[in-house]
């Protein structure tokens, strides 16, 4: 990853800028302008679950997403970690992510807090190198806010569920110390590579423990009924911390799969995303 140094830090360059989404300013405006579409009573949501394809496949469903929630100016952004790069709970505490609508600045004084309340969270920068489930947030938040928020950006590579849970409630705890909302944004796609009605039986278990609240449930059927949903983690550790800030209520947004835009339904992922407040 190629990164330039400026006063505020480093500049993470975009990594797949012209692969996931349009690489072109104009393009990806135009993308925004056409799927992100007003909504008039918005959910105040303390979280999110957001898919992180290719904006041709699950654009839609995370336009709606953003469309239909209150939007603070302070976010943390979860995603796993599929380049296997890095430590296994992963933070940048510095400087600013770049995308063709500009640069995403660092929430550095709340990751300063997290990095003191959890021991497991490290500082690691070749974690968040290659790694594409932030990213693809981050022009959602910029056509809709400009250059007016900050992020901490989590990368998480373990599937622990002491571990998940321990980062989950410490998440939740230094929130809600702050005077200020902060949205918690889990990147996660639904099943992979299975036919479409297997992937949609699949995605609705994990869909109905997530609109329990259901952290632990949701760890149980994601494993025992090998669900490869591949942000499973940043999940629960979302569900966790918003429980803590007074989430009782959840809502699917919208539901796809990959097989309705390539009409081929024979190896499908499936993309959901939904709201808790």
């Amino acid at each position: 990853m190629h990164k330039t140094k400026v006063d505020s830090g480093m500049i993470r360059n975009p990594a797949v800028s012209g692969v996931f989404y349009p690489s072109e300013a104009a393009l990806l405006r135009g993308f925004m302008e056409t799927h992100v579409r007003p909504v008039e009573e918005k959910i105040e949501a303390k979280g999110v679950v957001v898919p992180h394809a290719g904006y041709a496949y699950s654009g839609e469903v995370a336009a709606a997403v953003y469309s239909a929630v209150s939007l603070p100016r302070r976010f943390v952004i979860m995603g796993p970690n599929h380049t296997g790069l890095g430590d296994r709970l992963a933070v940048i505490s510095e400087g600013g992510w770049e995308t063709p609508l500009g640069i995403a600045k660092i929430d550095s004084a709340l990751v300063s807090m997290l990095l003191d309340a959890c021991p497991g969270l490290k500082e690691s920068q070749s974690a968040h190198a290659r790694e594409h489930s932030l990213e693809v947030q981050l022009p959602f938040l910029q056509h809709l806010l400009g250059g007016s928020f900050s992020f901490v950006p989590i990368c998480i590579g373990v599937g622990d569920r002491p571990t998940l849970s321990e980062l989950g409630r410490i998440l939740g705890t230094v929130l809600a110390e702050l005077s200020e909302p902060v949205l918690l944004i889990a990147s996660s796609d639904m099943n992979h590579f299975e036919s479409a009605a297997i992937t949609e039986a699949k995605d609705q278990m994990a869909i109905e423990r997530i609109l329990a609240l259901d952290s632990s449930g949701l760890y149980d059927v994601v494993l025992r009924n090998d669900i490869s949903m591949c942000g499973y983690g940043p999940t629960i550790v979302m569900l966790e911390a918003a429980r803590l800030l007074g989430a009782t209520n959840a809502k699917l947004i919208q539901h796809s799969h990959s097989g309705q835009v390539t009409a081929d339904n024979r190896r499908v992922v499936g993309y959901a995303g939904l709201a808790v407040y």
